[in-house]
């Protein structure tokens, strides 16, 4: 399958069964429902405004989805950064560039309204191709602590140049990542 014969497009109301259902079909039958409700949550939260939910349609069926909320950076409350969770794809389309795609157009439409930083905790190897770098030894806490061997896994990617070195200090999430529970990798 050729990624470029996916659609990626915001988001709408009428998505949010489907977008669910991505989560739950991704991320397995133990985590699937756990990742739903998140995503739910993340969805109905005003805190986690302005946010960026995009979906990729494939055949007129959604197959991936990618969410990106608002963050705050504690003493750097004029930097415009987000964080990148969760991201899904379905298992029957996994390997097929799908997240990549959105990833990459997530990231160009938020450096076109002028985010500075996205932070995300995930996997360094797969994270690290779209310029996310770790973000801890940066100044940039996460949350709440990461776990000393998943330390590389929180990263920051600067959409704005020189925004890494410019801004430091513990990343505030909306209150639904609020909860330790949610920093684990």
């Amino acid at each position: 399958m050729n990624s470029n014969a996916v659609h990626i497009r915001f988001a709408t109301d009428q998505d949010r069964d489907k977008i669910l259902a991505i989560h739950r079909n991704a991320f397995g039958d133990d985590e699937g429902p756990v990742i739903a409700r998140l995503v739910e949550e993340m969805l109905n939260d005003p805190s986690g405004e302005p946010i960026l939910s995009l979906v990729a349609e494939l055949d007129n069926e959604l197959v991936g989805h990618v969410l990106f909320t608002s963050a705050e950076i504690e003493l750097s409350k004029q930097a415009s950064a987000r964080i990148l969770a969760p991201l899904a794809v379905t298992s029957d389309h996994h390997g097929q560039g799908i997240g990549s795609r959105l990833v990459q157009v997530g990231l160009e439409r938020l450096a076109e309204t002028g985010v500075e930083l996205v932070f995300v905790l995930g996997y360094p190897g797969y994270y690290s191709r779209f310029g996310f770098v770790p973000a801890g030894v940066r100044g940039f806490q996460a949350p709440y602590p990461i776990l000393p061997k998943n330390a590389d896994a929180w990263m920051v990617a600067e959409l704005s140049p020189g925004a890494i070195k410019k801004w430091e200090g513990t990343v505030r999430c909306s209150k639904a990542l609020d909860h330790a529970q949610c920093w684990q990798e």
